[in-house]
C-alpha cells in the first residue's frame, strides 16, 4: 500500500465517485480506479460496491474511511503549522450555509485581507450542514438555532423573527399583520424536513395548540417563494430572508415571539487550521481560548 492508493480511496469515498475524485485530484478516472483496484487486490478486500454509476462503501470501506479522514485532517494541520509564519497567500476554505444572507458579507470581509484564498460555498439545511461538518466536508457552517455542543466552536451572529408572506392576490394581503390562528385557516407552503425554518414553524403552531394544513412541501427557499407566488399557500421565513419580490407581501406575525438565531460553527479540531482562524479574526469573531493564535494573543 502506498499513499497514492490511500489518497485515491479517500477521495472516492469523500466525493462519492471515481469521476468526482479524479476531478478533485487532477487525475484521470482510469488512474483513480487503478489505484483503488491495486489497494483492494494487495489486501484481497472489497472497499466499494460498484453497480453501474453507483459507488457505495462496503462496511470495511466505511471503517477505512474513518481512519483516512483522521489521517488527512492531521496532514492538513501539519502543513498549516509549518506555514503558520507565512502570510496566507494561497489555500482554500469550504463553507456551507443555510442562507445566503450572512455568508457573503463575512466572505467579503475575509477576502479584503486574504484575496488569494479560494473559497467554495455550498447551501443546505442545518441538518445537512452539521452532518457535513462532522464528516469534514466543510470547514465552516452557518446554521440556524445551533444547540450547545462541545464538539463545535459556535458564535451567534444574528437573531430575527419569523414573518408570513403571501401572494398580493391572497385574502391576507391587505392586512398589516396576522396571527397564527388566522394563518392556520390557509394551507402552508412548508420547507423540507431538516430545515430549521420548518422546525420553528411546527414548534410555534404546537405551542399555540393550533393545527395547520400543508399545501405543499418544497426543497429550498426559492421553491417556497415560487409556490407562494402561485397561490398554493402561505409561506413563513425569517424576516431578512424575505427580501423583495413584487408578487409577494410580507406580514408580521403578532403573536409569534420566537426568533431564529444564526451562528457560525466549526469543529473544534478544525479551529487549529490557520485559514479558519484568519476567517474568524478578519470578521472580529472570538477564537477558542486554546487555539495557538489565541494563546499567542493572550501572551
Amino acid at each position: 500500500m502506498n499513499n497514492s492508493q490511500l489518497r485515491a480511496f479517500h477521495a472516492v469515498a469523500l466525493y462519492g465517485g471515481f469521476s468526482k475524485a479524479a476531478d478533485r485530484l487532477g487525475l484521470t478516472q482510469p488512474a483513480i480506479s487503478d489505484q483503488v483496484k491495486k489497494l483492494e487486490e494487495h489486501f484481497g478486500v472489497l472497499l466499494f460496491h460498484r453497480h453501474k454509476r453507483i459507488v457505495k462503501l462496503t462496511p470495511l470501506g466505511e471503517q477505512l474511511f474513518e481512519i483516512t479522514k483522521r489521517k488527512y485532517q492531521l496532514e492538513d494541520q501539519a502543513k498549516d503549522l509549518l506555514s503558520a509564519h507565512q502570510v496566507l497567500e494561497k489555500g482554500s476554505l469550504t463553507i456551507a450555509s443555510d442562507t445566503p444572507l450572512h455568508v457573503f458579507p463575512l466572505i467579503a470581509q475575509f477576502k479584503q485581507k486574504y484575496p488569494g484564498i479560494n473559497i467554495r460555498v455550498s447551501f443546505a439545511n442545518s441538518e445537512q450542514i452539521i452532518s457535513g461538518l462532522t464528516e469534514f466536508t466543510y470547514d465552516l457552517g452557518i446554521i440556524a438555532d445551533m444547540e450547545p455542543d462541545k464538539r463545535y466552536h459556535s458564535i451567534k451572529i444574528s437573531e430575527y423573527p419569523l414573518v408570513a408572506f403571501v401572494s398580493k392576490k391572497h385574502d391576507l394581503a391587505r392586512r398589516d399583520s396576522v396571527t397564527l390562528r388566522e394563518i392556520s385557516r390557509y394551507p402552508l407552503v412548508l420547507r423540507e424536513r431538516g430545515s430549521r425554518t420548518r422546525w420553528l414553524v411546527e414548534e410555534e403552531f404546537e405551542k399555540a395548540a393550533l393545527p395547520f394544513k400543508t399545501g405543499v412541501e418544497v426543497q429550498g427557499r426559492e421553491a417556497c417563494r415560487e409556490a407562494v407566488a402561485a397561490e398554493i399557500g402561505v409561506g413563513l421565513v425569517i424576516k431578512p430572508e424575505f427580501g423583495f419580490d413584487e408578487r409577494l407581501i410580507a406580514l408580521p406575525i403578532s403573536d409569534c415571539d420566537s426568533v431564529m438565531t444564526e451562528s457560525i460553527v466549526c469543529l473544534r479540531e478544525k479551529m487549529e487550521l490557520q485559514v479558519v482562524q484568519a476567517f474568524f479574526k478578519s470578521n472580529n469573531l472570538p477564537l477558542l481560548k486554546n487555539t495557538p493564535s489565541a494563546d499567542l494573543e493572550a501572551s
